[in-house]
């Protein structure tokens, strides 16, 4: 199955952070499963590292080579999802939680993530089981 990652699961995932679900880890490494990683996720770790509103245990360079490590993949922004994120309703005003919504109803992916808003946009969530 293929998964896009919300951007505390990555962080969560890559810190081993207890706040992740066991079942939610075993998903992600299930190496049956192809889990994916936005850009936009990224771009989001990266601004609220520099505006002090997140705090992470290792440099941002050690969390994103965690990326390969894994067999994530990344799916950059492209212009299919620019335009689905402009017909998206404004239930869910996180930019960076829209773009994730808006990727992954243009690609089909379930999102894993504990943000059930997602739900009202028709997107399947895993997080508790």
């Amino acid at each position: 199955m293929k998964f896009l990652l919300d951007t505390h699961t990555f962080i969560w995932f890559v810190e081993d952070d207890p706040c992740l679900p066991i079942n939610v880890k075993t998903t992600i490494e299930d190496t049956e499963n192809e889990v994916f990683i936005s850009v936009a996720s990224l771009w989001e770790i990266s601004i609220k590292l520099n505006l002090g509103k997140l705090h992470l245990t290792s440099d941002i360079e050690i969390i994103f080579d965690q990326i390969i490590k894994n067999g994530f993949l990344l799916v950059p922004v492209l212009p299919q999802h620019i335009i689905r994120l402009s017909k998206l309703p404004l239930i869910h005003r996180d930019p960076f939680d829209r773009m994730i919504i808006a990727q992954s109803l243009s690609e089909k992916m379930a999102v894993i993530g504990k943000d059930m808003i997602f739900k009202e946009y028709g997107i399947k969530m895993i997080w508790e089981f």
